[in-house]
């Protein structure tokens, strides 16, 4: 026997004055009522209601038992009340997740402004280039680049993350401007060694034609700006997502190599525990990024 829903079940019985209204309100039939009274008094070994013809009244025991259930059924309903509200609203401990070079550069501002619209909202900001298990590490939503692997997890498109070509106008002035992909190979490359076949850079020509290049050259790293630096200071030509190097395009420190050529773009995501049941916080949050990844987002991030 669910013994909440016998307490409340009693109430009604008590307020109505009726076994049948009691059962009306709750879609069940009479006996089934009376089933369930008759069990509670069985249990507690005690009568709780005079029957007679003119309808129920109280025992004593019954008064005392009423009024306990009573305050018992309300705050079971406040408790329901404050779930329904928190799962519905922006408010209290948001966990997120992001890789390193993105939650710092885009993640952060974009959650600190996030924050000054939700005061409600705590945010635990988790930087890992590594995707982790947001179930086990208590993540609330993860924001995770490329194409998403069939899982369990819910998940929302965000935007994309263009790639692209750069080096400092003093390295081209010594070294030269490739014309066309194939020039790549007779330039040092900076390569980022996080993503797959970082050896070979793939891209579309203007006319669309697909091309490989492989490429090689003096620096290798994990870490997207120490190839930023190295391109700055005239090493080589770096492929990487524009939003790292977006303040040194605008300052001039690097430009775009290649121009007409496209690097493959990166899809944006979040990620969440179950698609399910969404939390207030997690849909506030996910919508807002999902608003500042509008168009040309790159452009209009603040100064790092």
């Amino acid at each position: 026997m669910d013994r909440l829903h016998a307490m409340n079940v009693f109430v009604r019985v008590v307020e109505t004055g009726s076994f049948s209204k009691a059962a009306r309100e709750f879609s069940i039939t009479q006996p089934t009522v009376t089933k369930l009274v008759a069990a509670i008094e069985e249990r507690l070994k005690v009568r709780l209601l005079n029957r007679n013809t003119r309808g129920v009244s109280l025992t004593e025991s019954g008064a005392l038992y009423y009024e306990k259930c009573k305050t018992i059924v309300r705050e079971s309903e406040e408790a329901d009340n404050i779930a329904r509200l928190r799962q519905n609203q922006a408010q209290g401990l948001l966990r997120v997740g992001t890789s390193v070079a993105f939650g710092r550069r885009v993640v952060t501002p974009l959650a600190l402004d996030f924050m000054a619209k939700y005061p409600q909202v705590q945010l635990d900001l988790s930087f890992e280039d590594r995707y982790t298990d947001l179930v086990a590490n208590g993540i609330d939503v993860a924001i995770r680049m490329g194409k998403l692997a069939d899982s369990t997890l819910g998940a929302r498109f965000l935007g994309v993350n263009p790639w692209i070509m750069v080096a400092s106008p003093k390295y081209l002035r010594r070294h030269g401007t490739p014309r066309q992909a194939a020039d790549l190979a007779r330039h040092p490359a900076l390569i980022y060694s996080s993503v797959v076949g970082d050896d070979i850079w793939r891209m579309s020509t203007p006319r669309g034609e697909a091309v490989s290049v492989p490429v090689a050259g003096r620096l290798r790293s994990n870490n997207l700006s120490a190839v930023l630096a190295a391109a700055r200071n005239g090493f080589g030509i770096a492929a990487m997502p524009r939003y790292v190097a977006s303040d040194s395009l605008q300052s001039g420190h690097v430009v775009e190599v290649l121009k007409g050529h496209t690097l493959p773009e990166q899809e944006v995501h979040a990620v969440f525990p179950s698609p399910k049941l969404v939390p207030g916080k997690v849909l506030a949050f996910i919508a807002y990024v999902q608003f500042r990844l509008g168009p040309q987002w790159w452009d209009d991030l603040p100064k790092a």
